[in-house]
């Protein structure tokens, strides 16, 4: 039992790295290559973890050689868009001036369900609104709208506007986060000064939000329910 728990946060903790050195991506939308990857670690991860009688190192090497073949593929795409184009594929697009291309759509097998479904998911209903639709290398799906149909901006509209800078969360939980304070500009002694502002100490803080320009927001911890 011992074996089995101590392998299991050993993988977990190398399957974290490997993830982590691959880079972010990684963990959001996959490429065919990262998707590869992926579904192999897991698989060779429980091999070790089940079989007691096979050596840990047995499973370790593969999913290492695993790891640095990405981080090549990746280098080399980097390096390469030729290369790239040939793991990844190239974007293709189905919507062209409002028009569907149904011969790229069977390329995709994309069925118009697929299409339309997609359509909503980037907030778009209707066909008539769309100029162009991509699907990217990853799968996901890409909208131009016609520029009758698109989102009004304060820019179109001659209202003119204010940045008021990035807005992070500075403290969560009663804990400052000193990364979201140096985004914003600020420092700890700023932070603790607004809290006391608002008569509060810092473990009382759920949440502390500011922007660059100043401005903050503080939502303080709701009390606990006293049990009955």
């Amino acid at each position: 039992m011992l074996v089995s728990i101590f392998r299991t946060l050993l993988l977990y903790l190398l399957i974290l790295a490997g993830v982590r050195l691959m880079g972010k991506r990684q963990i959001s939308q996959l490429q065919t290559s990262e998707l590869v990857v992926t579904l192999l670690i897991s698989e060779l991860a429980i091999i070790p973890i089940e079989q007691h009688d096979e050596p840990l190192i047995a499973g370790l090497v593969p999913m290492v050689i695993l790891v640095l073949c990405e981080l090549s593929i990746s280098f080399l795409m980097l390096k390469s868009g030729k290369f790239r184009q040939l793991i990844c594929g190239k974007p293709i697009v189905v919507i062209e001036n409002g028009r569907i291309l149904q011969g790229q759509m069977r390329k995709l097998r994309m069925s118009t369900e697929d299409l339309l479904e997609q359509l909503r998911q980037n907030d778009v209903f209707y066909l008539q609104e769309v100029a162009y639709a991509i699907i990217e290398t990853n799968g996901m799906m890409s909208v131009v709208k016609r520029p009758e149909y698109d989102f009004l901006t304060p820019k179109d509209a001659g209202v003119p506007t204010v940045f008021q800078g990035l807005e992070v969360v500075v403290v969560s939980d009663g804990e400052i986060s000193e990364n979201s304070i140096k985004l914003c500009k600020k420092d700890k002694k700023w932070v603790l000064g607004q809290i006391s502002q608002k008569g509060l100490s810092l473990k009382q803080v759920f949440l502390m939000t500011a922007r660059m320009d100043g401005t903050c927001r503080i939502i303080p911890k709701e009390p606990k329910e006293s049990k009955k």
